[in-house]
């Protein structure tokens, strides 16, 4: 297995791993998940290629799975109570068939390096409530709740 930095060539296989994620996600709950437009997928990879914080797995010359980093604050700079601190969101996926080779685990620990050397103390792994799969993972890599976000439909 190899983990490196996604490039310009990386667009269809990050296209494809996007999709199977979805679809993925789409199965715990089609209320909650969709599809995206594929063309829409290909023009954000395509937009972003080179110069966003996604890593690659590769076996045998295949991407098989991706890991992106994105920066976020973890609390704005204004928040009253709370100490501003840089953040970064970590999001995975590997494909079926290549699950529990430790690829994700492979991935997340080079998303985790990535942040930090783009000056993040934190990392985020957003996972909703009925993804117990996505939660044992990240909860094997050290992952722990961080307060409880709740929600309620308007109207």
């Amino acid at each position: 297995m190899l983990i490196r930095p996604a490039d310009r060539r990386d667009v269809p296989a990050l296209v494809q791993l996007r999709l199977a994620n979805a679809a993925r996600h789409v199965e715990l709950d089609p209320h909650l998940f969709r599809i995206p437009d594929e063309a829409a997928v290909r023009r954000h990879f395509e937009d972003v290629a080179g110069r966003a914080l996604i890593s690659v797995a590769e076996v045998d010359g295949q991407v098989v799975g991706m890991a992106e980093v994105v920066l976020v604050l973890a609390t704005g700079p204004d928040h009253q109570i709370l100490v501003p601190r840089r953040a970064a969101d970590v999001h995975t996926a590997v494909l079926d068939g290549y699950r529990g080779r430790g690829i994700g685990a492979a991935l997340v620990a080079e998303a985790e390096r990535v942040a930090a050397d783009h000056g993040a103390e934190l990392v985020f792994a957003n996972i909703f409530a009925t993804n117990e799969k996505a939660h044992a993972f990240y909860s094997r890599a050290g992952y722990g709740p961080r307060g409880i976000l709740l929600s309620k439909r308007c109207g």
